[in-house]
């Protein structure tokens, strides 16, 4: 991962005179973010968001200094063509977002902490003024992440923290490209950028189900249309194969989960829903394996959480990205592929009750 910036030396700093100015951006930016999250855990949000705008350099000219390692440029270079692409021909937001690059100088921007009763999939929701409800709460300190993780734990949830290299404001301010990005090859920046860049198009209050899922669709068919534009015929051949491998190891994923709410919805004592859950939680272990065999391939986050133990909370965060992912693209296919009828069509949605368009989109009446 590339995280140094050229010599050091291009990345804003408190120069002399300037501080008491930088401290009132601060304060300002944790006024605003007050009124978008919301709390006193709004407090570390803004200082690391205010970080990261104070870290921003803009691209171009980044690509254009001398002092710029060749092998940032050729990426940023990528990121550019990208961005362009998302705006010119993906009908995405033309606005600042990822025109400028942060070195944020660690593997991860924030780390989501996502938690689960122990016998639901229903995932803990929390709930800001603006932002709306959304079923996971980030962290700039990865401590901050887990000392929240073992308080859920003690309380009976259950819990999973991971690291994120990227995130979407939904365009409040103008994200950079993080270093922690860059942890991605080619192809998955951009479809990154594109997931990001979908969240602030269009953003639904209370339904980070429908949210996530909107945004992957969008990744995935700009990404495709990214590579045919570039005629990268290899390319567009791993992102079949792997679109097909990873297709069915979340169908697998989303057949655990669905038999564990048929076992949950019971109502069973608690030792036999333990017993229940242990036996489904291990088949699916072993079933991911033997996947991950007949495959050739291996899946790290899923084989660190088969190490740590699989739960809940790992099943819901899975169907909040994924669940309603087939209900989007039918409704891309419905306009054959155009994205700006495609994009029209989930407006229309996201104005529906939240059960109406889960049962349309995810098959379910999501709670």
């Amino acid at each position: 991962m590339l995280t140094e910036t050229p010599g050091g030396s291009l990345l804003p700093r408190c120069a002399r005179g300037a501080c008491s100015a930088a401290g009132t951006a601060r304060a300002l930016l944790a006024g605003a973010l007050c009124l978008l999250l919301g709390g006193c855990y709004l407090m570390q949000a803004a200082d690391g968001e205010y970080r990261l705008l104070h870290a921003r350099v803009p691209i171009a000219a980044l690509i254009d200094d001398p002092r710029t390692q060749p092998q940032l440029r050729a990426r940023l270079g990528e990121v550019r063509a990208a961005r362009d692409f998302a705006a010119r021909e993906l009908g995405l937001p033309d606005n600042e977002s990822y025109r400028s690059y942060a070195d944020i100088g660690r593997e991860f921007v924030v780390w989501n902490v996502v938690a689960a009763p122990q016998f639901s999939l229903q995932p803990k929701r929390l709930c800001f003024p603006v932002a709306g409800c959304v079923a996971y709460r980030g962290y700039f300190r990865e401590r901050r992440a887990r000392d929240l993780a073992l308080e859920l734990e003690a309380r009976g949830f259950d819990v999973v923290v991971e690291g994120v290299p990227a995130y979407s404001t939904l365009g409040k301010f103008a994200d950079p490209v993080l270093s922690s990005m860059l942890r991605y090859d080619d192809d998955e920046l951009a479809a990154t950028i594109f997931h990001e860049l979908a969240h602030q198009l269009i953003y639904v209050r209370d339904d980070s189900e429908f949210n996530e899922a909107f945004a992957t669709t969008v990744e995935e068919a700009g990404l495709e249309r990214w590579l045919e534009h570039q005629g990268a015929a290899g390319r567009i051949g791993r992102f079949y194969t792997e679109q097909e491998q990873e297709a069915a190891l979340l169908a697998r994923l989303l057949a655990a989960r669905t038999q564990l709410a048929a076992l949950y919805a019971t109502a069973a004592p608690p030792a036999e829903l333990r017993a229940g859950k242990r036996r489904i939680l291990g088949e699916l272990a072993a079933d991911i394996g033997a996947l991950e065999r007949r495959q050739g391939v291996h899946y790290p986050l899923y084989d660190q959480w088969i190490v740590a133990g699989l739960n809940n909370a790992q099943l819901a965060a899975v169907a909040t990205y994924y669940q309603c992912v087939p209900g989007f693209k039918r409704l891309l296919a419905a306009g054959n592929g155009d994205l700006a009828r495609f994009f029209g069509a989930v407006r229309a949605l996201a104005k529906e009750p939240r059960a109406e368009r889960h049962a349309q989109l995810c098959g379910v009446q999501a709670g």
